[in-house]
């Protein structure tokens, strides 16, 4: 019996870590802007000030206890849920609509992991160093220096982490009063619990776990191959320019120029390494499309330098569609805008954000509603008049208190019956009131009258003005 060889696999692939190399470039610095801008955005809109009558005086913010939602002039309640659900909705099929055309150029641009990690890479540079020096600082033994560099870059990065986690936080409260209270233990236990949980899980996510984020736990990477067509433009590695004939060749003496290459089959590419130094998820971009490729672009960068400093085209690697890349004289790269998917997705968020600005243009101060008590469906009072029962809600989604006027239109005066208190209804802001009204008419008016009109009226917007058409019963249901 043959004896053969057996291998063993393990079911988890060793971590090895990743220090990626700093590059400047078109791609690094448009990164940069986004990061740049998406802090300023998550980290000052707590404490940007905004004049309310009702609630704290800050742009944005979440009122769990008021269950209302302040954003700028706009307040969200949770009859509003409709609104959200629709923009949560704009935003998943923006992300469809974003991978059809540039890959996962979200992934490596606006995603919060990216984002969060990018700064925490930048930390480790700033203590550490260049990717050299932090690769010998992994790889030599234990000592003062490594005690001290890899403490102070983690302490950064914790407090990167804590601030992070109290940010968000402060969205759920007047910030500088949070802020104090944090420090003085009068926070509510709630806070410190979410305050301790997003630091740990920041800390790590960006910190520690990085790329495994996005290569293992993001569900992203491996449903995004679906909406991938042969015209979508992704990070690609020109091979039959980068590989000629002999594959790829350091710039050696006798290999330098252009024309020397090709006169020996070499391709473009020195095999210099930097497209893989510098990528944050590791991966080497000529070994061709991958699932771990973030579209980042960084590796474009890197490429680029290393093509003028050699005097060679840029565009080795490079944003581009298979088709293009893979074509007999490929041409330069653009968007098309014009494929069923596409075309599909781009009416579906139009047509979703004209329904949104609608409902929230359309959106009116307040909520009404007027339903009959039917249990009985009238009284015949002593003196013969018919009397019917009617419960009046009124919510206020306004930021102030409100007071409605109830009235209704066609019936004789002294019809209405509000139980002996006035027709006003005074409501909080983000409350809802309810009251009961009689509505009694003689014999006569009550046999000629099918359906009576309710109006509610705001004191503070009367041209918002709201009607309600119910019915008057009188008789028997047969």
């Amino acid at each position: 019996m043959e004896n053969q060889a057996s291998t063993q696999e393990s079911l988890y692939e060793k971590h090895i870590p990743i220090f990626p190399r700093s590059v400047k470039g078109k791609f690094r610095t448009f990164k940069w802007g986004i990061l740049a801008m998406a802090y300023l955005v998550y980290f000052a809109l707590p404490w940007l000030p905004w004049d309310r009558s009702d609630a704290p005086h800050q742009a944005v913010l979440f009122d769990m206890v008021g269950r209302r939602f302040f954003i700028f002039d706009l307040a969200l309640y949770p009859q509003d849920i409709i609104v959200l659900s629709m923009l949560l909705f704009i935003a998943a099929v923006t992300l469809f609509f974003v991978t059809t055309l540039v890959g996962r150029a979200f992934c490596g641009y606006f995603c919060f992991q990216t984002l969060w990690t990018d700064f925490y890479i930048w930390i480790e540079h700033l203590v550490q160093g260049e990717r050299p020096a932090r690769t010998r600082l992994y790889k030599q033994g234990w000592n003062l220096e490594k005690v001290w560099k890899y403490g102070l870059t983690h302490a950064l990065w914790l407090l990167a982490s804590w601030w992070t986690a109290m940010t968000f936080v402060l969205y759920f409260g007047y910030a500088p009063d949070l802020l104090v209270k944090f420090f003085n233990g009068h926070m509510v236990t709630a806070g410190y619990t979410a305050v301790f949980f997003l630091t740990l899980s920041t800390y790590l996510a960006a910190g520690v776990l990085r790329e495994q984020v996005c290569i293992y736990m993001c569900p992203y990477a491996r449903f995004q191959g679906v909406m991938y067509e042969s015209e979508t433009l992704v990070v690609t590695y020109e091979t039959k320019r980068g590989e000629s004939d002999k594959g790829r060749h350091p710039a050696v003496q006798g290999a330098r120029t252009r024309e020397e290459r090709q006169a020996q089959g070499y391709g473009d590419c020195i095999d210099c390494g930097m497209c893989v130094q510098v990528c944050p998820v590791g991966i080497d971009i000529r070994n061709g499309l991958q699932y771990k490729c973030i579209s980042c672009g960084l590796c474009i960068d890197a490429c680029n330098t290393i093509m003028d400093s050699m005097k060679f085209p840029r565009g080795l690697v490079r944003y581009d569609s298979e088709i293009n890349a893979k074509s007999d004289n490929p041409q330069k790269p653009k968007l098309d805008l014009l494929r069923l998917r596409t075309i599909g997705y781009g009416t579906f968020i139009l047509i979703m954000t004209g329904i949104m600005i609608y409902n929230l243009a359309t959106r009116t101060s307040f909520e009404e509603s007027v339903q009959q008590i039917r249990q009985p469906l009238f009284v015949t009072l002593s003196d013969g008049e018919i009397r019917n029962r009617y419960q009046v809600r009124v919510t206020n989604k306004t930021d102030h208190e409100e007071t409605y006027v109830v009235a209704v239109k066609g019936i004789p005066d002294g019809a209405l019956d509000f139980g002996g208190s006035s027709n006003e209804m005074n409501v909080r802001a983000g409350k809802s009131l309810m009251i009961q009204v009689n509505v009694k008419l003689p014999p006569q008016v009550a046999a000629t009258t099918d359906t009576i009109e309710f109006i509610i009226t705001p004191k503070g917007k009367p041209d918002e003005a709201a009607v309600r058409k119910v019915r008057f019963n009188s008789k028997h249901e047969g």
